[in-house]
């Protein structure tokens, strides 16, 4: 084998050239400029150039603020009108968009920190608009859950999970997240939930976009919960947690009728229940499968497993609301898009409030991202719609390319037989 070189100046992740043009010529980098504001009077970079920094990073193969100064600062040196800024440049830029946590103290003396950044919230959301990506009408249906992410920061507190990190609250509507509001792993979920659930309700108003339907599990099971939701939305649908009196109830029930979903039979059945000692009533949907083990349970006293959907929808039958409620699954997906494709894994600041500029902003660069590969995927035949992020890298982003001067112009060359110029049409 004989090897050969070149000091031609092909880069191998050309894609980013036309990713960057699609967002840039729709004006998404300038609305942002326009939300965010001005910085101050000296300054090189603008807010835009973090988002698009870190998409780009991101589509080049970079995990950190800190490749873009060596390995990937050529690649991202090949957008045209476009110089990257530094690490430091770009992380000091993100400490400029951070507000203050709010600190609770708990009936057990123990200190909660949140951190509820606004103004970032609002920009995602106008992206999503502005994109179509959610539409302003009465038929929205939100999801709502916390996920604990694992993290050694400086501030990061000890969780039920027997690990130090966050739990971040994210509220989605068609698997787009509409709000993020940061909190330290040793609150609760339940902790306060129903004051982040009024930010967000609010935030949402703001724009006219008005939830219909409302899931979550059973960390939303609260009264204070129920009673917003019930007044925000026409529908909801939330785990319920189990007690002896409601146990006692479903252990009553007579008539199970046999549907099969997800490839399993189970029994279903509806009950009329007021939880929390109250006088009012829902519903409750119970869903029941035998164990494999054939173990019975000390509770139950039988060999099922036992769950409870408390709704106040009278009108789809058992397994219509099983179906739905089960479909919040897909949301529940983002989490592993957003800690694996988009680095939330890799958080790089020691403070919460910090770090909360970093999750909302990679969010943005994650519902562009949707955006990005929608509207290719309309244009070309060789990129799909469904596409996790690393299949889009090696199928649209990695084309090596070269520019070139003819005629007064800068001409994009590509190495390449596939029709990338369809997506400028």
């Amino acid at each position: 084998m004989q090897i050969t070189y070149s000091n031609e100046k092909i880069n191998g992740f050309g894609g980013i050239n036309l990713t960057d043009h699609i967002l840039n010529k729709g004006g998404i980098y300038e609305f942002i400029d326009r939300e965010l504001g001005s910085r101050h009077s000296k300054a090189r970079y603008s807010y835009s150039d973090i988002v698009r920094s870190y998409l780009n990073l991101i589509f080049s193969g970079g995990d950190c603020a800190e490749d873009i100064n060596d390995h990937n600062r050529p690649i991202l040196e090949q957008l045209k009108g476009f110089n990257p800024p530094s690490a430091d440049t770009l992380l000091r830029m993100q400490k400029e968009l951070s507000t203050e946590k709010q600190l609770y103290t708990g009936h057990k003396g123990i200190d909660h920190e949140f951190n509820s950044n606004i103004a970032l919230n609002r920009l995602m959301v106008r992206l999503l608009i502005n994109l179509r990506q959610v539409i302003s009408s009465d038929g929205n249906t939100l999801d709502y859950d916390n996920q604990f992410t694992a993290n050694d920061k400086y501030d990061s507190r000890r969780s039920y999970k027997k690990a130090d990190g966050y739990m971040p609250g994210i509220a989605s509507i068609g698997n787009y997240p509409v709000y993020i509001e940061n909190r330290n792993g040793n609150s609760n979920v339940k902790y306060r939930q129903a004051e982040t659930l009024e930010r967000m309700f609010n935030l949402l108003k703001e724009f006219d976009i008005r939830i219909k339907r409302f899931r979550a599990d059973c960390g939303s099971f609260t009264r204070e919960v129920i009673s917003l939701v019930e007044k925000e939305t026409e529908y909801f649908y939330i785990r319920a947690m189990r007690c002896s009196e409601l146990l006692s109830r479903i252990k009553n029930i007579v008539h199970w009728q046999e549907v099969e979903i997800g490839y399993k039979t189970y029994q279903v059945a509806s009950i009329e229940y007021a939880p929390f000692g109250g006088e009012k009533s829902y519903r409750y949907v119970i869903s029941r499968e035998k164990k494999n083990d054939g173990q019975y349970d000390l509770f139950s006293g039988d060999n099922f497993v036992y769950r409870a959907i408390m709704t106040n929808d009278w009108e789809k039958t058992d397994e219509e609301i099983i179906r739905f409620y089960n479909a919040r699954g897909e949301s529940e997906r983002l989490f592993d898009e957003m800690n694996n494709d988009f680095c939330w894994k890799k958080m790089p600041f020691s403070f919460l409030q910090e770090n909360t500029v970093f999750m909302i902003i990679m969010a943005i660069c994650r519902n562009l991202y949707h955006f990005l590969i929608n509207f290719i995927s309309k244009k070309v035949d060789f990129v799909k719609s469904y596409y996790r992020l690393k299949k889009f890298i090696y199928r649209f982003i990695v084309v090596p390319v070269k520019w070139i001067r003819r005629g007064r112009q800068e001409i994009l060359k590509l190495f390449s037989s596939r029709g990338y110029h369809l997506v400028l049409e």
